[in-house]
């Protein structure tokens, strides 16, 4: 199954991805003006037309997309196709607003498929392993994405979806599986389960692919160390297709994006100025090859960097870091911007497992950041005193991190609520002011 590490794709030199995106997007661009009057609209307000983009270079006098615009287009408006054409639809989960609905023709879910196989065999996946999909399936692309790349490898594939951590359990240990496919905060979740009912010797995993979800360093050591697994990042959304935009290999240094298919830039996120190489701001992502819903120039709002410096691995397609938070629901606590992430560094770093909640409130004008922490079975045995002390040790911790105040409390174990999808990180009640 080595077709599915393409070298001459995967490991291409630069000269022949640029040749690729620039013969790709004067393509695409054209595709959408024709196809997508939303998106014409967009262009001629700015305007732009199709040929005044003549290779990548051309790219930055595109208009931008948002996911206001996606809403606003509900539900056919950036449909570039037929609907006789369109063989799936895959939605967000629709907790602000109208959904956002992602559409494919055949031809869009065998690629989606081939970029996921990728991510599987860059986490050393073959024919011969048992690789279980315990993201959800349905709507959400997670699960329907592994489990297309998984049969694209042509691996058993056990579509588990999340959900029901017993039965996860016994198939992991009665049929061997190899390669687990989840978000992190469930493999976390997975990881103590496994522990409580003495069952570490059962578990036959080399690795994981985990995402949906924002994870630190320090998670991914957590639960490699817990699962005895190798932990691999990937990214996408459902926006641009799914899983396998990105993914890790086994350098673990950042995702190889799959520059074949998607052109990506770093903006600022105030001026949406294009930046340099190398530093930090807002992923933006051109679809080149997809042809029902192909977005041009989509803010996803994560925040990144890119880099093109060689990789162990051989591959050549550039590298986006592991998100650092988000230009949108990152925090800003009394002025200050607060991502999660730095807050989940700070608990891992002192020995807290990955079990937390972010609240925030408004009292006499003035913002009150709380963290929530579990502690360990161990933690919770001690005296209040010892609590204490660990609470005020936190709260200077945190107070390095973040240069603002945070009320801590530590809780029972098993006190807050486990995600078998997505974790839900943060409470907001300012919004309800």
């Amino acid at each position: 199954m080595e077709q599915y590490f393409q070298p001459e794709i995967e490991c291409a030199s630069r000269e022949q991805i640029r040749e690729w995106q620039n013969e790709r997007l004067v393509k695409q661009v054209r595709h959408v003006y024709d196809h997508v009057p939303y998106y014409r609209a967009l262009m001629e307000k700015k305007g732009v037309t199709p040929d005044d983009i003549r290779s990548i270079d051309d790219l930055y006098k595109l208009p931008f997309l948002t996911k206001d615009d996606l809403r606003d287009a509900y539900p056919y408006g950036l449909l570039a196709v037929p609907k006789g054409d369109v063989v799936r639809i895959q939605s967000t989960s629709g907790t602000t607003g109208r959904r956002v609905v992602a559409f494919y023709t055949q031809h869009d879910i065998d690629l989606w498929d081939e970029c996921c196989a990728r991510a599987i065999m860059a986490a050393g996946g073959t024919n011969e392993d048992i690789v279980q999909v315990a993201y959800g399936y349905g709507l959400f692309t997670g699960g329907p994405g592994l489990n297309g790349g998984s049969h694209k490898v042509g691996a058993m594939t056990l579509p588990m979806s999340s959900g029901n951590t017993d039965r996860q359990i016994q198939f992991m240990c009665d049929l061997g599986s190899t390669i687990l496919c989840c978000t992190p905060s469930y493999a976390a979740y997975l990881g103590e389960s496994i522990k409580e009912r003495g069952l570490r010797d059962q578990i036959h995993l080399k690795a994981g692919i985990f995402g949906a979800e924002a994870w630190s360093e320090e998670m991914r050591q957590d639960i490699q160390n817990s699962l005895g697994i190798k932990a691999y990042d990937i990214y996408g959304l459902t926006e641009i297709s799914g899983p396998g935009v990105a993914f890790e290999c086994s350098a673990q240094t950042g995702m190889h994006i799959n520059e074949d298919h998607f052109i990506a830039e770093i903006i600022d996120p105030n001026t949406g100025e294009v930046l340099p190489e190398g530093e930090k701001g807002e992923l933006v992502f051109t679809s080149i090859t997809k042809e029902a819903f192909p977005l041009l120039r989509y803010r996803t709002r994560d925040i990144c960097v890119l880099t093109r410096e060689k990789c162990p691995c051989g591959r050549t397609h550039v590298k986006m870091s592991k998100p650092m938070g988000r230009s949108d629901d990152m925090l800003i606590v009394k002025g200050v911007n607060v991502f999660p992430s730095q807050i989940e560094t700070v608990l891992l770093n002192k020995g807290y497992p990955a079990n937390y909640q972010i609240l925030v409130s408004r009292e006499n004008n003035s913002d009150k950041l709380e963290v929530q922490v579990e502690m360990t079975p161990e933690m919770f045995s001690d005296a209040v005193s010892e609590v204490t002390r660990r609470e005020k040790e936190l709260v200077e911790a945190l107070k390095a991190m973040l240069g603002i105040y945070a009320t801590v409390h530590l809780v029972a174990p098993r006190t807050i609520a486990r995600s078998e999808g997505k974790a839900v990180r943060i409470i907001d009640n300012r919004k309800l002011y």
